[in-house]
């Protein structure tokens, strides 16, 4: 079935930038939502078992397969009206929704792949799709924004690359090849330890591209301010998910070795690190795209100082990457409403959102509260579980530090947002204001209902699969 999905995938890719007809584009998106869901569907039902060799959907992998569906759906009903609305010619229409098609068909397959190589080979597709997204406007900006994504990710790629190399050599220690997870799970404790210390930096190091985490957290920033606002929506919630997998899935080998808590400790550094460097920006920008992804960093530090508390951090912290899934795509999705009135991302020139467009306002507020972590947002749950973890694995100074930085960066957040819902924008002409329909705002509202709920009332099966996902960590 892994091999029916690819094959269609690319076959209505193909068939999407062959076509300029604006009907026929529309019904082969829709067939692709129907290949999209269907595999997702096959997916929960072959829990764990292999498919085409290198693909097993495990919990942790339909879990993000299911967040990526759903949002793949509002992604291309707002690519639709993003492209209708900019009047974008036949030939740029064709090659975003191609590459719109294989992005979400790269990070699904990265999400199922059991062998590392395998998931290096997608995030490299990953990168092929989002630079030609990316460069949709094919300006000046847009292209600076894409051959510094390129250039990033392949540096990034390479990392992961010689890593994998090092990893091969710490393997063969233990008389083995096979670069499966499960393999290497298998024989963690005959790994040669030199190799594989190499081996966790460079891999760590070339997943943080996506991931949005320091080093290689500038690959995103460009990527999503240049990127059209339903691109920068998968960019943000999507993809990053997708660095987080090629991260996990080594940490999990890395922390059944006596390698543990050194892996925790470079890890607790870039996080820390990551939630400085977005308060700093968040502080200074002036731009709300850029601001948005910069949150994104913020978001990504608290994850990884989960994974790396440990405890009910783990848990904590694939929640919270879920959740902010959810809410960070439903705040690019109404940037893309906010940008028809105000044709502008600088925040000076916007204001008085609550006037002008008053259901996009209210899903700006709740995308505040949801993003900031502040009850009831499903994101408080996440962030206080994680605070948790940090409490009880006596980690007080860090916790102090993180807590510091997220004062700051809410009432950094916070201005912005209330400026733009509230005060009057500067020499802006509201004479000739568009039209913009309620309905257009229904998927956020969605998106951020969804984010609520699964923080606040988890359904048995998504804490069952999450658990069962943490099996492969030591207690």
């Amino acid at each position: 079935m892994t091999g029916i999905y690819l094959i269609s995938a690319l076959v209505i890719a193909g068939g999407l930038y062959i076509n300029r007809n604006k009907i026929f584009s529309n019904i082969l998106l829709s067939l692709f939502l129907v290949v999209q869901w269907a595999y997702t569907m096959y997916c929960c039902s072959i829990h764990k078992q292999t498919d085409l060799e290198f693909f097993t959907p495990d919990s942790l992998g339909i879990l993000f397969l299911i967040t990526l569906s759903i949002i793949a759906i509002p992604a291309v009903i707002h690519g639709i009206g993003y492209n209708n609305t900019h009047n974008s010619r036949p030939y740029t229409r064709s090659i975003y929704f191609a590459a719109l098609v294989l992005l979400i068909t790269a990070i699904t397959a990265g999400y199922l792949a059991n062998n590392i190589a395998v998931i290096w080979i997608f995030t490299e597709i990953t990168t092929l799709c989002a630079s030609a997204l990316i460069y949709h406007h094919r300006n000046k900006l847009s292209l600076e924004g894409t051959w510094k994504y390129v250039f990033i990710c392949a540096i990034s790629i390479t990392f992961v690359f010689i890593g994998i190399l090092f990893l091969s050599l710490s393997l063969q220690h233990a008389g083995s090849s096979d670069l499966t997870f499960l393999n290497l799970l298998k024989n963690a404790d005959k790994l040669d330890v030199f190799w594989l210390r190499l081996a966790f930096l460079f891999i760590f190091t070339g997943f943080t591209a996506k991931l949005g985490l320091v080093p290689m957290f500038t690959a995103g920033i460009d990527a999503k301010d240049q990127a059209p606002a339903p691109a920068a929506a998968l960019f943000s919630s999507v993809l990053v998910n997708l660095g987080f997998i090629g991260i996990f899935r080594f940490y999990a080998v890395v922390a059944n070795t006596p390698l543990h808590n050194w892996a925790n400790l470079i890890i607790t550094i870039a996080a820390v690190i990551s939630v400085f460097i977005a308060t700093v920006y968040m502080s200074k920008v002036k731009n709300i795209k850029r601001m948005l992804a910069y949150s994104g960093i913020e978001h990504m530090g608290l994850v990884m100082l989960g994974i790396a508390a440990g405890g009910i951090g783990y848990y904590a912290a694939i929640l919270h990457l879920i959740l902010h899934a959810f809410v960070k795509s439903a705040l690019f999705f109404q940037f893309h409403e906010l940008f028809k009135i105000y044709k502008t991302k600088n925040i000076y020139s916007i204001g008085n959102y609550f006037k002008y467009y008053p259901t996009g306002a209210i899903v700006l507020l709740i995308g505040f509260i949801s993003a900031t972590a502040m009850p009831p947002s499903g994101l408080f749950v996440s962030e206080f579980l994680i605070f948790r973890s940090l409490f009880e694995g006596g980690n007080i100074a860090i916790l102090i530090i993180v807590l510091v930085l997220l004062t700051i960066i809410i009432w950094t957040f916070g201005k912005t947002m209330f400026k733009i819902l509230f005060t009057q924008p500067v020499d802006f002409d509201d004479s000739n204001l568009p039209k913009i329909s309620p309905w257009n705002s229904v998927s956020q509202f969605i998106l951020l209902f969804i984010a609520v709920w699964l923080g606040l009332n988890p359904p048995a099966i998504m804490v069952q699969f999450i658990q069962d996902a943490l099996t492969v960590l030591p207690g």
